[in-house]
């Protein structure tokens, strides 16, 4: 099932006094050709600080229900700590390793709780007014585009990535091989996870992120990508992402799930009635 949850804000644009960009965002999930749903994203803005929002996205891993358990922990340390953010104490890269580490303990702990081995993948995405930073861990992706052109996306911790970084498989291969989710790092693991972060400043109307589980990713190259995003709103955009994944995994998709964050130039300057 298809979950489009849009919102919106505003915030400036430091290069024209004249502009703003208003942040239209949407999360969307679909089962795929799964019996069970184990993939969360969600979009919260920060309850006091205007202009501040959270995107985040995790695909769980571990049996029946543990997958989804792992996942819920990953939103819930997310909302927790970025209900807490205070920027004059802590950074943005500080904040976004905070729920990663956090939620990786949380997630080992109910092992011992619970008959499951639970893991999830973690994509982590906070923009503040002119500033967006991001971490990730396992292979959901982060995409940045610019206005339909890419400008950067997260490097999977897999398998499969490893050997296309060291030249021994091009990346059409990549998406055909039999260990294509052998992860080399996630959440709940005994090893510590691994954790990559970026930034991005200043920002323009014109940019969209995308956080995405590999349920969307592995069926949809990033050209394709980034003219859908450009062209569309994101809630239009997640429809149509989702739509061509399933088309084009011909009944053998994994859950999809993901959250769109696009900024669109808004004029500012004052009608004057005659």
């Amino acid at each position: 099932m298809l979950r489009p949850s849009p919102s919106s804000f505003a915030a400036p644009d430091t290069t024209s006094a004249k502009k703003r960009y208003q942040a239209e965002a949407c999360v969307a999930k679909h089962t795929g050709d799964r019996t069970e749903q184990q993939d969360r994203a969600a979009v919260f803005a920060h309850p006091t600080r205007k202009g501040t929002l959270m995107a985040v996205l995790a695909d769980g891993m571990g049996g029946h229900s543990g997958g989804a358990m792992a996942a819920e922990q990953v939103i819930l340390k997310a909302r927790q700590n970025f209900e807490a953010f205070a920027p004059a104490s802590e950074s943005a890269t500080d904040l976004l390793h905070s729920i990663v580490d956090e939620a990786h303990i949380v997630i080992k702990l109910t092992r011992f709780t619970s008959e499951q081995d639970p893991h999830s993948t973690a994509v982590v995405f906070m923009m503040q007014p002119d500033r967006a930073d991001w971490a990730h861990c396992g292979d959901s992706r982060f995409y940045h585009f610019r206005a339909g052109k890419l400008v950067t996306r997260s490097v999977d911790h897999s398998l499969v990535e490893e050997l296309v970084r060291k030249g021994r498989l091009d990346p059409e291969g990549a998406l055909r091989h039999p260990n294509r989710n052998v992860l080399l790092s996630c959440l709940g693991s005994e090893r510590e996870p691994r954790v990559d972060f970026g930034h991005a400043s200043p920002l323009v109307g014109g940019d969209a992120f995308l956080l995405c589980s590999d349920g969307l990713w592995a069926y949809i190259n990033e050209d394709e990508t980034g003219q859908i995003l450009a062209s569309m709103s994101p809630r239009d955009a997640a429809s149509a992402l989702i739509e061509l994944a399933r088309q084009r995994a011909k009944g053998g998709g994994d859950n999809i799930s993901l959250a769109i964050v696009k900024l669109v130039e808004v004029n500012n300057t004052p009608s004057h009635r005659r």
